[in-house]
């Protein structure tokens, strides 16, 4: 053997056990690292498991001198004599003025880019879906992904390339739908900038995103505030409160009892029944809802006026479980359903649960004196107006808890009106 080159021997390497570099010469080593014996309960991980050995070229950049590393292959797949003959036609390649790793990465970003070809826009979207998931609040959002893209997506470019997805395919798919049902088209264009986004950024198409709206889709469809027909959720005229909640109170159950609280706090159905004992602050007489449980994802606390107080402490008596409205299933809340069956049994067949905050809303617009922006905040909406956002910084407790006492007092008395001036 000469004295730079081939100083290992088939035995030699065979045999060795020392962790750490073996040089054979002319750029190729011998690498030995430890194995690792998983941890015991109680105990730390230990390097007893033997060793694993394979095979590795360096050479300098000389570019800038670095030192570069290329993996060979395992001792096990990769024969002593094999290994002298890549590390052979790497030296070649460097006196060629080329840089191996360089060379490796192009032909594996070649590769990658021929195995996007492959990739469907159905199997771009479950990936997509799969790495955005755990950023949702709950399951229901992964669903309504899947079947608006199952649906309209699907059925006319999912079995296509993903790198192929073009502004005439994603025509395809929107123009069809985009002045009938423009609401549900404009999410189905939203999740198709994003699993376009997701592929982009992972390396299996490049170019701009066709399904994006803003400078580019904007200029070809019409904007969705022109052909959205708004929808109302049937509420009760806030003249005819007082009646319904005489009404109401003569019932008994915990549908009637949250029924009434959603009421008085002016909250969301999933944001009662879902409302647990940590959350309330009795003394402060304040109920603080979680960000993940905000549809704007964002903490909100509810001022708590004298019945809402009431209804809180009266269900702490009976207090069962995590949550303040617990459902028939131990540790589970109460139904969603339980509010609308209430309505029902009241023969209110024509108004919603959640059409309630609209009768606060117009009710405090148009019988108080109150500030938009307090009234706003109050139900938990994000200001549109981003100069009166950025001045309104605070969500204004105490004057809130001033707009729900006298929500509840309107709410207390049978008149026809009641107006109530700032204070």
């Amino acid at each position: 053997m000469g004295s730079g080159r081939n100083k290992l021997s088939a035995a030699k390497v065979a045999k060795c056990s020392q962790p750490g570099y073996l040089l054979d010469g002319g750029g190729l080593y011998l690498q030995v690292t430890a194995r690792a014996v998983p941890k015991k309960e109680g105990k730390p991980p230990t390097a007893s498991g033997g060793v694993t050995k394979s095979w590795t070229f360096r050479y300098r950049d000389r570019a800038n001198g670095k030192l570069r590393e290329l993996g060979l292959g395992s001792y096990v797949d990769v024969s002593l004599e094999e290994a002298r003959r890549k590390a052979t036609e790497l030296r070649a390649s460097l006196r060629e003025g080329k840089d191996p790793k360089a060379e490796r990465d192009a032909r594996r970003a070649g590769l990658k880019a021929e195995a996007a070809k492959g990739m469907t826009f159905d199997q771009a979207a479950s990936a997509c879906i799969a790495d955005l998931r755990g950023g949702w609040k709950n399951e229901k959002h992964a669903d309504q992904w899947i079947n608006t893209l199952a649906t309209y997506a699907s059925p006319l470019i999912g079995s296509l390339p993903i790198a192929t997805i073009d502004l005439p395919l994603i025509r395809k798919v929107l123009d069809p739908i985009w002045t009938t049902k423009n609401e549900t088209a404009s999410r189905v264009r939203q999740r198709l900038e994003s699993v376009l986004a997701w592929a982009t950024v992972s390396g299996y198409r490049t170019g701009d995103n066709p399904a994006r709206w803003r400078g580019h889709l904007d200029h070809l469809l019409p904007k969705p505030s022109k052909v959205q027909k708004p929808k109302h959720h049937p509420a009760l005229p806030y003249a005819e409160m007082g009646a319904f909640m005489a009404v109401l109170r003569e019932r008994t159950g915990l549908g009637a009892l949250a029924l009434e609280f959603t009421i008085l706090t002016a909250a969301r159905t999933g944001e009662v029944i879902s409302a647990r004992w940590e959350e309330l602050d009795l003394t402060k007489k304040l109920w603080t809802i979680p960000a993940e449980r905000m549809k704007a994802g964002k903490e909100h606390t509810v001022p708590l006026s004298k019945r809402a107080l009431e209804i809180v402490r009266e269900l702490e008596k009976v207090k069962i479980g995590p949550f303040v409205f617990p459902g028939v299933e131990e540790g589970e809340p109460l139904s969603n359903m339980a509010m609308n069956a209430t309505l029902k049994r009241m023969e209110y067949l024509d108004i919603t649960v959640h059409g309630f905050r609209s009768t606060f809303r117009d009710w405090a617009g148009e019988q108080t004196n109150f500030p938009r922006e307090i009234i706003e905040h109050a139900l938990a909406h994000q200001l549109k107006d981003k100069a009166e956002a950025a001045y309104s910084r605070s969500t204004m407790p105490e004057k809130r808890r001033k707009l729900m006492e006298a929500w509840a007092k309107y709410c207390d008395t049978q008149e026809s009106s009641y107006r109530l001036f700032n204070v």
